[in-house]
């Protein structure tokens, strides 16, 4: 095989799990709200927008590094997912999904149209928080912002992983997750734990904002449209309710895309990201982690 394919092939595999990390933190809000709600929250994409405005807001304003902008960013987005899950979504709890739905919609409208007044529609520079340095190894190329991106992505799902697996809050997530009414009935606040799902999940979306404000650059008010419904396919591919799955699904979308933009053409991209939707709804519409569930109706 020819060595200048096998290098091409190489670097659009390291673009591509540096894209795929982003998408599979925005994945993770949609996943971990579904598998406890079965809501498929359609704002969340502008929650990802959100947080690249704080952490803009941080870094040019307020002169912050990296870190603490980033964790100012999550902790925006946190609050932010409680406020829209407490106002919008949990007195329609109760309400066919079709409401709960165009509610979601709704929302996404009202943040994207909100960001358009206060902070104009104009297309915002991110400042540079760290030197960007470029290494080389062969004929691959690493720049330090795909580095950053890839490690603090690692970092924020070993500390979700952690959260759900070992900690009293992530066992009641996954106790409402399994049966809601038993959860209740164990004393668990549902409420309570449905309000810090929004929260953890919306953190993550915040800080892919701020990672996706570094590498490209640049922000703007609709910057959460495109991205939102390509992580919900990252969730969908990996098995929509599954931590992993949504993890697994991120970085597949994202190396796809790298591979489709490098050897194909980058006006593909996002026909290849809805290509894999379609698919894996026709064939295998419980994702690839996920199981068949028979369901009595």
């Amino acid at each position: 095989m020819d060595s200048g394919f096998m290098h091409q092939f190489v670097q659009q595999l390291i673009n591509g799990v540096s894209l795929g990390s982003i998408y599979a933190l925005i994945a993770l809000g949609y996943t971990m709200i579904y598998g406890i709600l079965k809501l498929i929250n359609f704002a969340h994409g502008d929650v990802y927008m959100l947080g690249a405005y704080i952490g803009f807001f941080c870094t040019s304003m307020l002169k912050l590094s990296f870190l603490p902008s980033i964790l100012v960013a999550m902790a925006g987005t946190a609050l932010a997912g409680m406020i829209i899950e407490r106002v919008a979504y949990r007195p329609m709890r109760n309400a066919p999904r079709i409401a709960i739905l165009i509610t979601a919609i709704g929302v996404s409208f009202f943040l994207e149209n909100a960001m358009i007044l206060f902070a104009s529609p104009q297309p915002r520079t991110f400042p540079a928080v760290f030197t960007a340095t470029v290494y080389h190894f062969g004929a691959l190329v690493i720049n330090s912002q795909q580095i950053v991106i890839l490690v603090s992505a690692i970092v924020l799902m070993i500390a979700l992983t952690y959260i759900v697996n070992y900690t009293k809050i992530g066992k009641a997530m996954r106790a409402v997750s399994f049966d809601a009414d038993a959860a209740r009935l164990m004393g668990i606040n549902i409420d309570f734990v449905i309000s810090m799902t929004f929260a953890l999940g919306s953190a993550l979306a915040g800080a892919g904002g701020v990672l996706v404000g570094i590498y490209y650059n640049s922000i703007e008010p609709l910057m959460g449209m495109v991205p939102g419904i390509k992580a919900f396919v990252a969730a969908v591919l990996g098995g929509i309710g599954i931590i992993p799955g949504a993890m697994m699904g991120g970085i597949i979308l994202g190396v796809v895309e790298a591979l489709v933009s490098g050897f194909l053409s980058s006006t593909f991209r996002d026909a290849a990201a809805f290509a894999i939707l379609i698919i894996i709804l026709l064939y295998k519409p419980q994702g690839l982690l996920g199981k068949n569930v028979r369901e009595k109706v």
